[in-house]
Order: C-alpha cells, then sequence, then structure tokens
C-alpha cells in the first residue's frame, strides 16, 4: 500500500494522510466505510480520533474484537480489519466516483489479502459499491437504513451493513451488536465458504 499515492489530484494537497486498512490480516471481519474521517486523516490509522471512530471501537469492543480503549489512537485489535472505499479525506466533500474508482485496487487487494467471512458496509455509498462486486443483487435496490444489522448473502462471504456512525441513535448501535451476537456468533457463518480453516 503506498502511503503517498498521489493517483487523485484534488486530494492530494489536502488530506493529512493516507489512510490505507488497519488491524488483524487474518481477521474473518472487515468493516468498510466511504472515506476517512478528520480524526482518522489526523491519525492515518482508521476510525480514530474523533467521535465516530469512538463509536466503532466501542462496538469493537463489545464484540470482543478490540482489546483497548475506544479512544486509542493505535487500537489494539483481534478478527477484524478496518478500511475505506477511499484512503483520503477532502475536507469540503465527499470522494467523487473516479476517486473511489482510483482507490477499488487497494480496496480489493486488502479484501482478496484477507478473505473475511464478513464484510459491514458502513453507510449507504459503501453498501452500493460493495453490492457490485459481492452480491447478485442491484445496488440501487439496497437501503441501508432498511438493511442495518441484517445479513445479505454475498458471493464467498456475507455482508452485515451499518448506518454511517454519525447518523446511528444508540438504539442502531444495539441493534447491530445484538444481530452480530445472536445471528451471526450464535451460528456458523463460515458455512458461507464451505468451512475452512486459517
Amino acid at each position: 500500500m503506498d502511503p503517498d499515492c498521489e493517483n487523485c489530484p484534488g486530494l492530494c494537497d489536502v488530506r493529512e494522510n493516507v489512510v490505507h486498512g488497519y488491524g488483524d490480516v487474518g481477521g474473518e471481519f472487515v468493516f468498510v466505510a466511504e472515506r476517512p474521517s478528520s480524526g482518522a486523516d489526523e491519525n492515518g490509522i482508521p476510525f480514530t480520533g474523533d467521535e465516530e471512530g469512538e463509536r466503532l471501537q466501542r462496538i469493537l469492543g463489545d464484540l470482543g474484537f478490540s482489546r483497548s480503549d475506544p479512544d486509542s489512537d493505535e487500537p489494539d485489535l483481534q478478527n477484524v480489519f478496518l478500511t475505506y472505499l477511499t484512503r483520503c479525506r477532502h475536507p469540503e466533500r465527499r470522494p467523487t466516483d473516479e476517486e473511489i474508482l482510483t482507490c477499488e485496487p487497494y480496496l480489493n487487494a486488502e479484501i482478496r489479502m484477507i478473505n473475511p467471512e464478513i464484510i459491514v458496509p458502513i453507510g449507504q455509498r459503501t453498501l452500493e459499491a460493495l453490492a457490485i462486486d459481492y452480491t447478485t443483487r442491484a445496488p440501487d435496490s439496497f437501503d441501508v437504513t432498511e438493511e442495518h444489522a441484517t445479513t445479505i448473502r454475498g458471493r464467498g462471504f456475507e455482508l452485515v451493513p451499518m448506518l454511517e456512525l454519525d447518523e446511528q441513535t444508540d438504539d442502531d448501535t444495539e441493534a447491530f451488536v445484538e444481530h452480530l451476537r445472536e445471528s451471526v456468533f450464535g451460528r456458523d457463518y463460515r458455512q458461507t465458504k464451505g468451512r475452512r480453516g486459517r
């Protein structure tokens, strides 16, 4: 992963860091958001440095994926990898379709390397982007508000969509954690890929 990527002229001069994926490369779960938050842009580590990051880190702690405090700048993660559609943050706008497409090889390389059982798309745009490659449904058939905290059968793994972190209520967060505990952890989700070992 290129720490000094300059493929997107509109982002190179305004970002603080190129924020590539972080976590357990042998993990069975991958969480994917659209772009780095302001805290992640500053720290260079996904989902750290601000309220959005703390919410996700609390979720990961509740699920047993994190052994560090929610405000840690370098979370101690196990069985989970965190990443984005785009690796750079523009402070005044969301990424363009072209910027997402330019970053796609990074995400594809991470998913191939990790070969997860479960992918968690965070937000509508991420859900639609992953649907193109990893489900048989049309991207515009998904509504993250309706699909939040549900399981969608994908190609080779399952997707468990999540609302944007800054849009979640505490009830939304609790529903997501409960779904993973009861409907994902509570069964052998590995059957999606035909029981494999690491």
